[in-house]
């Protein structure tokens, strides 16, 4: 070898080798396994923590809908149950039995009664067995009906 050859040669791996060829080797690499494992567990680890803050995420996002449902259902409710007492109201006004004899009054055309008009039933007759309030009755009915052939 000679002088200027020699400074062409440098070292590698226990052998000489000529500047060419060190650059040929310097870009070929073995293929190392580890390194791709190492990859791969990485990029799995980090698709697992994705997945899972995204998962979290979905969550709460999905809390608060439902949270603003619920206040929705909450508001409809209460307008139900206030129509639902209002309702209670007008239906216990429309059965008071001075509305109802008012409409009997003046809707109907209906009058009160006399008094030789009214008739106690025998069951409602506080104090009194049912055999007096029966002659009772019979008697009125008796009256009744001898004043209407004597006004006729």
């Amino acid at each position: 070898m000679t002088a200027k050859g020699a400074g062409n040669l440098k070292a590698g791996r226990g052998r000489l080798t000529s500047g060419g060829e060190q650059q040929a080797a310097r870009f070929h690499r073995e293929p190392d396994r580890s390194l791709r494992r190492i990859m791969a567990v990485a990029l799995l680890a980090s698709a697992a923590l994705v997945g899972a803050v995204l998962g979290v995420v979905g969550l709460k996002v999905q809390q608060v809908r439902m949270s603003y449902h619920l206040d929705g259902l909450r508001q409809v409710k209460g307008e139900e149950d206030e129509a639902v007492r209002r309702l209670k109201v007008e239906l216990q006004t429309l059965r008071s039995l001075a509305r109802i004899e008012e409409v009997a009054l003046r809707q109907l055309g209906m009058t009160r009664p006399d008094r030789d008009q009214v008739v106690l039933a025998r069951e409602f007759v506080p104090g009194e067995s049912s055999l007096v309030s029966a002659e009772v009755s019979r008697r009125t009915a008796a009256t009744r009906a001898s004043a209407g052939s004597a006004a006729r």
